[in-house]
């Protein structure tokens, strides 16, 4: 069994796919399948169902919730409810091995990925592809109502731009500055206060013989960081800046 948190809460097993209609059942397993072997207390669980709001017999309910949860494993794969989701003390775990979960196999292709950006390129690029491959839409997209899940999504969101920009750096130290030009684009459009992308786009076009395109992206960045956020642009996009202006050779 594949449990997908990458896009809408999902199950794979023997080749189909399945939803979860329960809004609390999906809660439960999102929460435990972000950290498979390791045990979440009652509290927290209840806490990420139910927050702040007060409800008689909330361990009642949340035992009711577990029942309906190993039910449903149980019916995809055939194997009993209580061992997929093991009682252990005060509170509960997901007994699954951590690469059946799209989460865990993300972070892993991403950090080796990223540890070969400078010195095997063309390896980063086929492990950060991979990596990308996985996602279907936003991170735990129809399970955000507790703040753990909340937190969770926005650290794998932040950590899937974070890999798009180590993707680039890989293609770029490949030659490939054409190629992601476009991409690029897009991507400062979307985050127009993220620094790298814009240096990335800058010595994308400086290297296809568009200086003065790469000058107005420096010049569009610092506009609005210094409009948005009070701030200057940092000093690696400086030193880029200036480095463009006088077609340093070290940027080819």
């Amino acid at each position: 069994m594949e449990i997908d948190l990458l896009g809408s809460l999902s199950l794979t097993h023997g080749g189909r796919r399945y939803g979860v209609g329960s809004r609390k059942v999906r809660t439960v397993l999102a929460l435990l399948a972000l950290s498979p072997g390791k045990a979440l207390s009652l509290e927290q669980l209840s806490d990420e169902l139910w927050g702040e709001t007060s409800i008689a017999n909330s361990r009642n309910a949340l035992q009711a919730n577990i029942a309906r949860l190993r039910k449903l494993l149980e019916s995809v794969t055939g194997q009993p409810g209580e061992e997929l989701v093991r009682t252990v003390s005060g509170g509960y775990l997901l007994d699954v091995p951590p690469d059946s979960v799209d989460t865990s196999r993300f972070l892993t292709l991403s950090r080796r990925g990223a540890g070969l950006v400078e010195t095997v390129p063309q390896e980063a690029i086929e492990l950060l592809r991979e990596s990308l491959l996985l996602w279907r839409g936003g991170a735990l997209l129809d399970v955000l109502d507790g703040s753990r899940c909340r937190s969770a999504a926005a650290h794998l969101d932040e950590r899937r731009l974070t890999v798009q920009e180590d993707l680039i750096a890989a293609r770029l130290a490949v030659g490939d500055e054409r190629g992601v030009v476009h991409e690029l684009r897009q991507l400062v459009a979307e985050n127009p206060g993220r620094e790298r992308l814009s240096e990335y786009l800058m010595l994308a076009l400086y290297r296809t013989g568009r200086q003065s395109e790469a000058v107005s992206v420096f010049h569009r960045t610092r506009g609005w960081l210094g409009t948005e956020l009070g701030l200057e642009p940092g000093r690696t996009m400086r030193q880029l800046y200036q480095a463009i202006l006088v077609q340093d050779r070290v940027l080819d």
